[in-house]
């Protein structure tokens, strides 16, 4: 693990992070579109789990790729800025949801001594963002107020989200960018 960032380091998380801001900025619209279609059955709360994984995917990126602290915490908070600055709906909170993501997911890298970039650093990362995120939101979000079954419901499809979109398909791209040497 190195201590120091490169130009191309920083440029590179800066594009990564913008690139994930502009996929922010779009879920919110698959996330209108969702929850609509969800209200009539009464789980719209669901469509913010199943696309949370959409969501925080620059985090864990950002850390298989630069295997660094810090990395993941900035790409998130970048990435909710471009965000919050393209129009997203939550605007400001839109940051202060960037700024719990990318410290869950943090956490999940401290879990592993910032040693495992494989499949257990996906693990470590997908359990504690899940965790996390889903105790910021009981609080945020009045998650308190629903049933058991509910809760049940939406923690599962919070787990399958970020496991699929913030861990398989993170450690994917990563894969994909080591092996085309972008990555030094």
């Amino acid at each position: 693990m190195k201590n120091t960032w490169s130009l191309r380091n920083i440029i590179l998380l800066t594009l990564i992070s913008i690139i994930c801001g502009i996929i922010f900025f779009a879920t919110g619209f698959l996330y209108n579109a969702l929850s609509l279609a969800l209200t009539p059955s009464g789980l719209a709360p669901l469509a913010n789990d199943l696309l949370l994984g959409l969501w925080i995917m620059a985090a864990p990126l950002a850390g298989f790729i630069f295997k660094r602290p810090g990395a993941p915490f900035l790409a998130e908070v970048i990435g909710a800025i471009v965000e919050m600055f393209l129009g997203g709906q939550w605007g400001v909170g839109a940051v202060i949801s960037g700024i719990e993501q990318g410290i869950a997911t943090e956490v999940g890298f401290v879990a592993t001594k910032y040693k495992h970039f494989d499949w257990i650093g996906v693990a470590a990362t997908t359990i504690s963002t899940t965790v996390l995120t889903f105790i910021w939101d009981w609080f945020k979000s009045g998650y308190n107020a629903y049933s058991v079954n509910m809760l049940i419901l939406l923690f599962f499809a919070r787990l399958l989200s970020i496991f699929i979109f913030g861990g398989v398909l993170s450690k994917l791209v990563a894969n994909m960018l080591e092996k085309s040497h972008v990555i030094k």
